[in-house]
């Protein structure tokens, strides 16, 4: 018997840069936006939590050099707990966000149950960290850090945790899909989006199902970042771009992960519906979770 689904709503933006002078990014209206297009009328979930919206901060914060860095870490703590206590009632957490900064309050949460690896689907590595770029030329987006910071690179502030410490998750149990840019290359198991294109994702699902049997991985988390979808099926993210996977090759490739048995939970981040101003996508994103996930939602029993 699969375990009753709970929906966890993240509604923040803090990870993401103002798309323009004074103004918030919209993801933080993604939850919402999902879940009212079908999803929690599709996976009729055991329960539903929704954590607050966090201030956005324009402007740097105290003692790091993240952007909204001391309110993630704050966040991440509550994410954790929340995560946390879905898996003790045995449930599986889904995360509605919000932007990848997430990942880290959700695998702190998976961990509280021991090792957790980690399938990063995302059309960008999100591996940027100090070792790579100016911190002092640029706030960091922990957006595009949250790799990095959940293998352990980047401030203090947001990669050693309680009872954890560092990192959240090993390099050799992470595995990256998706990942469509030439830049540096993360020292984990990778599947670019061009390999994608070339091998089919039925053979890609194959394959990763054999690197988490080579590692001995039974728990893995799974992060989504929509934008591993092609611009083309889903423009309404960050940083939308090609080549990426349909709706069709998106669900195919969850579904058979979590078949598996051996997904803890997943997020799903990125969404922005204030880029989809005829609410296009909330329905084909939500259908596609929905039926990827189908097996996790509680079927009715006839009446005797």
């Amino acid at each position: 018997m699969t375990a009753a689904v709970e929906l966890i709503a993240a509604p923040w933006n803090l990870g993401l840069r103002p798309p323009a002078p004074g103004r918030e990014p919209g993801t933080w209206r993604a939850p919402r936006a999902l879940l009212s297009a079908g999803l929690e009328a599709r996976l009729r979930p055991a329960r539903v939590v929704e954590l607050d919206r966090p201030p956005y901060d324009f402007h740097p914060q105290p003692a790091t050099r993240i952007r909204n860095g001391v309110t993630i870490r704050e966040q991440t703590l509550r994410l954790g707990e929340a995560v946390r206590a879905a898996l003790a009632a045995s449930r599986f957490p889904i995360v509605l966000g919000g932007d990848c900064s997430i990942l880290l309050g959700c695998l702190l949460g998976a961990r509280s149950q021991g090792r957790c690896g980690l399938v990063h689907l995302d059309g960008h590595s999100d591996f940027r960290h100090p070792g790579n770029y100016d911190t002092g030329a640029a706030l960091g987006s922990a957006a595009g850090m949250d790799l990095a910071l959940a293998t352990g690179r980047g401030e203090l502030l947001l990669t050693h945790w309680p009872e954890v410490g560092r990192p959240l998750v090993a390099d050799e149990d992470v595995i990256q899909i998706g990942d469509r840019e030439h830049q540096e290359t993360p020292p984990v198991t990778r599947f670019t989006a061009q390999e994608i294109q070339q091998t089919g994702i039925a053979p890609l699902g194959e394959r990763v199902i054999s690197r988490l049997e080579q590692r001995g991985l039974d728990r893995v988390w799974l992060h989504l970042d929509l934008d591993v979808l092609d611009e083309r099926v889903l423009p309404a993210v960050d940083s939308p771009g090609r080549p990426g996977l349909d709706f069709s090759q998106l669900s195919h490739l969850i579904s058979t992960l979590a078949d598996t048995g051996r997904v803890a939970g997943l997020d799903v981040t990125v969404y922005d519906p204030e880029l989809d101003p005829d609410s296009a996508y909330a329905a084909p994103i939500a259908d596609c979770l929905a039926t990827a996930l189908t097996p996790h939602a509680p079927t009715e029993t006839a009446p005797a």
